[in-house]
C-alpha cells in the first residue's frame, strides 16, 4: 500500500522527498501493523514511555544548566547559585531538571516492578529486561553523580559517605575508592570526576543502551498477560500502536509535562523528602551536619545498612548487608532464566513472593529511613 500523499501541498511534496530517500511507506506500514494487548493493567505500558520523555527533560534541561555550571571546588558552588540568581529562569531549568530526575527514577522502578510482576521479562524479552536493569542502574547512577555537583554542605558529606561504602569492599575497594574520588578524600578533583560521568559518559552509555532497549521492544512488541495464554483469539483485545497508542503516549507526555512544570514553579526547591535546597557550600574541615541522608531512592538500603549490627559472625555489618545486595540483585536481573515457569506461561507462586518481599522491603526500609532520623 502506498502511503505518499497525492496532493502537491508542501507537507505533501516534503514528505515524497524523505520518502524517496529513507522508504517512509515501509516504516508507516510497519507501524500500522504493530499491535498493542489492551488489559486490565495496560496503563503500565506508559510508564516505559513516561521515562523516555523525562530523560529528554534531563538531557535538554542538563544542556542549558551547562552553559553556566562551572565544576571544581573553588566554582561550582558559585555557578549554581549564580544561574538560580542571575541567569534569567535560571532557577526553573535547575527545578525543571530537578524534578524531572526524581519523577524519571520513579518511573523506571514503577516500570520494572510492573514488568516483574506481570512475567513480561519471560522468553525471548529476556535482553528486553537486562538492558532495563542496566537503564535503572544508569538512571542511578545520574543521581548519584549528580547530587555532588552543587557543592553544597550536605551533597559533600552524603557523598563521603556512599563513597566510603564502596572503598568497604574486600580486596579492591579502597581502588574503587581513590578511582570514585580522585584520590583518598572528597575533593575538587571528586567533582571533576563527577561532573565527566554524569555529563559525558553515563549520557553516552544510556543513549546505546536504551536504543537497544527500544529496538528489542520494536521487534517483540508489548508482552501479553500470563493469562491469555489459553484464551481463545477472539477473547483477546488490542489497539493499533499507530496511531492509537502513540496518540494516547503522547497525551500521557503531555500531562506530565504540565504536572512537571507545575511542580517546578511551584516548589523550585522540592518538597519534603524530595528536596534540594543549595545551602552552604561544602567545608572539608567543618563538622558533617546532625543528619546526613541519602537521596529517597537510596534510602532503603542506607537504612538496612544502618540498622545491622557492627559484626555479623566475623564479617563486618556493612559488608554483610552490601553482599546480601549484590545477591538479591543479582537475581532479580537473571529471573528470566530462574524463573522457569513463566518461561512456559505459567505463574511462579515463589517469584511471585520473592517480588512482594523485596516492593515491601523498599517502602518499608524507605519509610522507616525517614521516620527514624
Amino acid at each position: 500500500m502506498n502511503n505518499t500523499p497525492a496532493d502537491n501541498s508542501l507537507g505533501a511534496q516534503i514528505y515524497r522527498w524523505f520518502d524517496e530517500r529513507f522508504k517512509l511507506d515501509a516504516l508507516v506500514e510497519y507501524m500500522r501493523g504493530k499491535v498493542v494487548p489492551v488489559h486490565s493493567h495496560s496503563i503500565f505500558y506508559y510508564f516505559g514511555g513516561i521515562s523516555l520523555f523525562l530523560f529528554v527533560v534531563q538531557v535538554l534541561t542538563g544542556i542549558l544548566l551547562l552553559m553556566y555550571y562551572r565544576p571544581g571546588a573553588d566554582s561550582a558552588y558559585e555557578s549554581v547559585r549564580f544561574i538560580i540568581s542571575n541567569v534569567e529562569f535560571g532557577w526553573l531549568i535547575r527545578s525543571l531538571h530537578s524534578w524531572s530526575a526524581n519523577l524519571m527514577i520513579l518511573a523506571v522502578f514503577i516500570h520494572m516492578f510492573s514488568v516483574y510482576f506481570t512475567s513480561a521479562y519471560r522468553r525471548p524479552r529476556e535482553l528486553t529486561w537486562l538492558s532495563g536493569m542496566a537503564l535503572l542502574g544508569l538512571s542511578l547512577a545520574f543521581g548519584f553523580s549528580g547530587y555532588l555537583l552543587p557543592w553544597n554542605e550536605l551533597a559533600f558529606f552524603a557523598t563521603r559517605v556512599g563513597t566510603g561504602m564502596a572503598g568497604a569492599i574486600p580486596g579492591i575497594g579502597q581502588k574503587i575508592l581513590v578511582i570514585m574520588r580522585g584520590g583518598e578524600e572528597v575533593t575538587g578533583a571528586t567533582i571533576g570526576r563527577f561532573f565527566g560521568l554524569h555529563v559525558a559518559i553515563l549520557p553516552g552509555l544510556t543513549t546505546l543502551i536504551l536504543s537497544g532497549h527500544l529496538l528489542f521492544l520494536q521487534r517483540q512488541g508489548m508482552s501479553e498477560p500470563l493469562h491469555w495464554e489459553n484464551l481463545p483469539a477472539e477473547k483477546k483485545k488490542y489497539q493499533k500502536f499507530f496511531p492509537n497508542f502513540i496518540l494516547r503516549d503522547l497525551l500521557v507526555w503531555l500531562i506530565v509535562l504540565n504536572l512537571l512544570a507545575v511542580l517546578a514553579v511551584i516548589f523550585p526547591d522540592g518538597i519534603g523528602v524530595v528536596h534540594w535546597p543549595l545551602g552552604v557550600k561544602a567545608d572539608p574541615f567543618a563538622p558533617p551536619p546532625a543528619v546526613i541522608r541519602p537521596e529517597w531512592y537510596f534510602m532503603f538500603a542506607f537504612q538496612a545498612l544502618k540498622m545491622l549490627p557492627a559484626h555479623i559472625w566475623f564479617i563486618e555489618g556493612e559488608l554483610f548487608g552490601i553482599g546480601l545486595f549484590t545477591i538479591g540483585g543479582l537475581i532479580w536481573a537473571l529471573v528470566p532464566y530462574l524463573n522457569r515457569k513463566s518461561a512456559k506461561g505459567q505463574p511462579s507462586k515463589l517469584f511471585t513472593a520473592f517480588g512482594i518481599f523485596v516492593l515491601a522491603f523498599v517502602i518499608v526500609m524507605t519509610a522507616l529511613g525517614y521516620i527514624l532520623e
